[in-house]
Formats: C-alpha cells, structure tokens, sequence
C-alpha cells in the first residue's frame, strides 16, 4: 500500500531508526538502498538498507526477460514467436515504442526494446504472448521469485508502473540478477546493448553505465515517483564479475555514480573480501517486515525545476541543488564529490562503444525498411562554347546534293524465345 504524505512523515522517525532515511539540509526526507554481491558466489560486499521493501520501478523488466528466457528454455516459445501488439498494450505510458494496434514483433526485438527502451507497451505484449494476460504472467513472475528465493518480492505487472503490492528489496533483485546471469550466459548480449535503432529512430539504453564505466556489461534501470532512480548494474574487470543495485538515488546521474562507485569499491578490493567484515550470501540477508516508502515528494515534489524523468541529466541534479541549497549535501552533489581514494572520475564520458542493434517489428528476418529521400547530385558545370555565326539557309540549301533513296530495311523475326 502507498504511504500517504501525513502517514509517511508520521512514519519517519521509525525509518530513521533503521538507518533508511536522512534528513538534508532543506529538511527534506531523503531514502536510499545499496547492495554489492559478487556474481559468481553471492557473496555480500556491502549493504545498506538492503532488506528494505521498496518500488522496483522497471527494473521488473528484468524478471520478465527472465520468466520469457524461461518459457524459451522450456520451447514453450521461440525467440522468433511474434507477439501482438494489444489494445492494452498500446494503451501504456509513459515511456514506450508506440507501436499500432495489431503490430507483431519477435520475442527476440521484443526483449530488445524492454532492455534499452524500457517500453512499457512491448511489456505488456510478452506478458499477454507469454502468460495469456497480464495476470497470468505476473503468476509466472511470482513463481518463479518464490523458486529463486525472493521472500520480499511480489509482482502486479510486466513493466514496474505503480501498482499497489507491486514490490521488491534490492536483496531480491540481487538474487535475480544473479539468476540471469548464471541460468542465461548465452543470452547475456540482451543487457548490455548501448542502444537500438528502429527506422530513422535511436535510442539510447537509459544504463549510461554501458558507455561510461570500462567493464560494464548490464542490467537495468528504473523510475517513479514513489522509488526514486533504480539500477541494477553489473561489470566485470580480470574475471571477477560484480553486481551493484541502488534504489531511491535522487536522479540518473546519482544513480550512474553510485552504482559505479559500489563496484570500484569492490573492483579495488582485488578480491581481497576477507579483509572486510562478512556479511555472509544475499539470500542470507534478514528480510525486513515493513512497507516501502514513498519518495513521490522528495522524486516528484515542486522544488525541481525540470519534471523528473527516467534519463534526467547532470545539469538537472545540479540545478536543483543548487536552487534548494543542496550542492554539497544529501544525494544531490556534483560529479567531484565521487571521487574514489585514487583521484580519478569514477565515470568517464560518454563513449560510443558500438553500433545500434537494428530492431523491427514483423516476421524473424525481415527488418524494416528504413526509407530515405535520395539527396540530388550536383549539376556538373559545363564551359560555354562560343556561338557559330549564322549560315545563310537559301545558299545553304541551294548547294545541298538531293538524298539517294535507299530500300526499305526487312523487319527482323520475333522467336518464341524473344532476341
């Protein structure tokens, strides 16, 4: 159940006890979960508040490409079953193709679109071309946390729009990440595409971890109101892959950075984890009983200049901090202000690693024809010859010699086989 706002600041000094939210310096309420874990054996490198009930967002889409990998695994589909486009699916917002009524796409562009776009409409399709009906995946959805071990986790819907009992834990959605990576190595390219091209249309993956952190190799982000920026985020550096998730950060670029601050925290251990305290395997972790808390003031409240947004920009975070006073306090803070011990940026810039993945929408093989207007050569100029002197016609063609008739020439015969 959604906190009211008189509920949720009647609720704050429990949170606060728990070490889940702060208060900035504006007075504003302020909530965050963090969680590390190494890939390969679960184990857990750091952890705040990871046992903490919160709004997934879309980062759901991770469980519907895994309970869509799953029906593949099992050949209750294909990668090449095409899926219908729905007069609920079209219906979706915000973020989405926009695909008409009756158009089909592949499973295979389909769990493309989910991963980079986020698009809630091609969500909906899976759910209805996979589980029947929204409802009937969101069962497959459950099933499958409930065989995974995700005891916080209760799924409503394919795409993570607000919904009430629509929750998670960024504990759970460590365990399911951890899932995908190991039961689907082969179908790892899903989450780490930088971004997809359809028609004239690129789009690029909301995860600028992709293109900004050297090793990153997935996942998912996710937003609204009610969670704040989600991400889960994996990279790999020597061998050793690492899976960082953070919720409730205060936009994308926050999100970016402590994502990518957890795993060079975990990268610079050089697998060293003994010198730390244990904390033992993320399935170990001790669930918390409690609701999720409301972040729609603090994510969506009028002290931001700009509506926020799943691919809200640094100079956004910056403005905002420094319109409320915020610029070296609480979750709005500049870029110099995550520096790791070395010195260094921990994100770099934006580096285009590869080419947009093609997706269409029909039959396997057959993609869009992408229908450009044919640029004009340029006339090629000519050098003006100099005019001849007009000849007099009358003496002209008193000195022409009369034509010798010549016999008409026989018409060649046309064969079956033509010429």
């Amino acid at each position: 159940m959604l906190f009211s706002r008189s509920r949720c600041r009647a609720l704050i000094v429990g949170f606060a006890a728990c070490g889940l939210l702060s208060l900035s310096g504006a007075g504003r309420v302020q909530a965050e979960a963090l969680l590390l874990i190494e890939a390969s054996t679960g184990k857990v490198l750091h952890a705040e508040n990871a046992t903490f009930p919160w709004y997934p967002a879309s980062i759901t889409k991770v469980m519907t490409a895994y309970a869509t990998l799953r029906a593949v695994k099992e050949k209750k589909i294909t990668l090449d079953t095409p899926l219908t486009m729905s007069r609920n699916a079209v219906a979706q917002q915000p973020v989405k193709m926009g695909f008409k009524l009756g158009t089909t796409v592949t499973v295979d562009n389909a769990l493309k679109m989910i991963m980079v776009r986020s698009a809630n409409d091609v969500s909906v399709a899976i759910a209805e071309g996979v589980g029947g009906s929204i409802e009937g995946f969101a069962d497959i959805m459950n099933a499958n946390a409930r065989r995974l071990g995700m005891s916080q986790t209760h799924f409503v819907n394919p795409n993570g729009l607000p919904s009430e009992g629509h929750v998670s834990s960024a504990r759970d959605l460590g365990i399911l990440a951890r899932a995908l990576i190991r039961e689907f190595p082969e179908y790892d390219h899903y989450w780490n595409i930088s971004a997809i091209r359809h028609g004239n249309r690129i789009m690029r993956n909301y995860n600028s971890l992709i293109d900004r952190y050297p090793g990153t190799d997935g996942m998912k982000t996710g937003f609204i109101c009610a969670s704040g920026y989600n991400m889960v985020a994996s990279a790999t550096r020597n061998g050793r892959r690492l899976i960082a998730v953070v919720l409730g950060a205060y936009s994308g670029l926050v999100r970016a950075q402590k994502a990518a601050q957890l795993l060079e925290r975990g990268f610079a251990s050089g697998g060293l984890t003994w010198l730390t305290p244990s904390l033992g395997t993320v399935d170990a972790l001790a669930p918390i009983d409690a609701q999720p808390p409301n972040l729609r003031e603090e994510m969506c409240g009028g002290h931001r200049r700009k509506p926020p947004s799943e691919d809200n920009q640094e100079e956004d975070v910056v403005a905002d901090a420094a319109a409320s006073g915020e610029a070296e306090s609480g979750q709005a803070f500049m870029l110099s202000s995550l520096k790791p011990a070395n010195g260094k940026f921990v994100l770099g810039p934006p580096v285009e690693t590869a080419a947009p993945v093609v997706v269409f929408t029909g039959p396997a093989g057959q993609p869009d024809v992408i229908v450009r207007t044919p640029t004009p050569a340029p006339k090629k100029k000519t050098a003006t010859k100099p005019a001849k002197p007009a000849a007099d016609k009358s003496a002209k063609s008193a000195t022409k010699k009369p034509a010798a008739s010549k016999p008409a020439a026989a018409k060649p015969k046309v064969t079956s086989a033509g010429q």
